[in-house]
């Protein structure tokens, strides 16, 4: 500010210039684990424009908010499960359009892989509709394979396989699992009107497991099931206060499948799905928040108003376990109009702690000239 013949003269503003080239460098906030119900409450009942825009800030300030994680799901063991969780077709106490069939050949999943692979998937996920390994030697040693072969070929590998005892998570790490994924689909209180056969705590004892065996934990939970804003409020509750936070937290809008106990549930509202998304950024600014089923109901805006709210995952490809999928082709026009693109495998940098030494030494991350100033 400069002073002249009396008059105030307003220095020119200087703009720092930013190399098109540079990489976005994002600060990790801390996480904290002390999250009490009426402080998320206070975070959820915010104004929606008010919290959309705190998530995005948080968002930004934690996470390159041009990267999307495309991950590809592929059922390899359909229906024939013994429990009751009441949104799901691949129980067998319901009557529902899933037919059951065998564990898959290694063969044709690996062939998947690679066919997501050239579509731009960096996380292979797999799933198999059972309550546990119990009494499953030979399945599990086929599944150990593939998860050797999809590593092997520079993806990110997940699976979900029901309960998984310590020695059978340890096992999954030694063969190259990145992540696991076991929901806790709802809060405690409201979990036993979804599920009765699987306690809560059989679920954090699962993510215990996982946990401990250097697997990153994929946990999130489903909107739809009748719950309340309480319970929604809840799950983000128990997520957070976990001794780590969960590297991904997958928000799934539900699909009500005829033959299911569910099936006449009314879809969940957009501005519930926004609400939750925003407030589990806030919470969790680190863990990758992945739009999961349902995604393919939403328009194109709603899809980016959950992006710029902090979802920065999404499902892409054929088909997810029983519900319709984004196409590939489609997702990828998507992006680019967004100015969006996808992440690389093992980007993000709890993944990438994780896995340590198997990664080798990792590229320096190039800061632009405006961050490097503000630093």
């Amino acid at each position: 500010m400069n002073f002249s013949a009396g008059f105030l003269r307003l220095s020119a503003p200087r703009f720092s210039r930013s190399l098109a080239t540079a990489t976005h460098a994002p600060r990790s906030a801390p996480q904290r684990h002390d999250w009490t119900r009426q402080e998320i409450q206070k975070i959820y009942d915010s104004p929606l424009l008010d919290l959309v825009f705190r998530a995005s800030s948080i968002h930004r300030q934690n996470n390159d908010p041009s990267k999307i994680q495309l991950c590809t799901l592929m059922n390899i063991k359909t229906g024939g499960c013994s429990e009751d969780c009441s949104y799901c077709s691949q129980s067998s106490r319901y009557s529902t359009p899933t037919k059951a069939s065998r564990l898959l050949d290694i063969e044709p999943v690996i062939e998947a892989a690679r066919k997501a692979k050239e579509n731009g998937s960096t996380r292979f996920c797999m799933g198999a509709a059972w309550r546990d390994l119990a009494g499953r030697k030979r399945g599990f040693e086929r599944i150990l394979q593939m998860v050797r072969e999809v590593r092997g070929m520079g993806m990110e590998v997940c699976t979900t396989l029901g309960m998984l005892t310590p020695e059978q998570a340890k096992q999954l790490k030694e063969a190259g699992l990145t992540a696991y994924n076991h929901n806790l689909d709802t809060s405690r209180e409201f979990y036993p009107q979804v599920i009765t056969t699987r306690s809560y705590d059989e679920r954090l004892g699962t993510i215990s497991a996982v946990r401990d065996a250097g697997i990153s934990v994929c946990s999130g939970g489903i909107l739809g099931l009748g719950e309340s804003d309480a319970d929604r409020i809840g799950l983000i509750q128990e997520v957070a206060n976990m001794p780590e936070h969960p590297e991904s937290f997958p928000v799934n809008a539900l699909v009500p499948i005829p033959g299911t106990p569910l099936e006449g549930n009314e879809r969940v509202a957009h501005h519930t799905l926004l609400r939750t998304i925003a407030t589990a950024r806030v919470v969790l600014p680190g863990t990758i928040i992945r739009l999961a089923a349902g995604r393919n109901t939403l328009s194109e805006s709603e899809q980016a108003m959950c992006f710029m709210a902090g979802a920065n995952a999404v499902f892409t490809g054929e088909q997810m376990l029983t519900t319709p999928c984004s196409p590939w082709d489609e997702d990828k026009a998507m992006m680019g109009r967004w100015g969006l693109e996808g992440m690389q495998s093992f980007e993000q940098a709890s993944v990438a702690r994780k896995e340590g030494a198997a990664l080798g030494p990792q590229p320096t991350r190039i800061v632009s000239e405006s961050q490097a100033e503000s630093s």
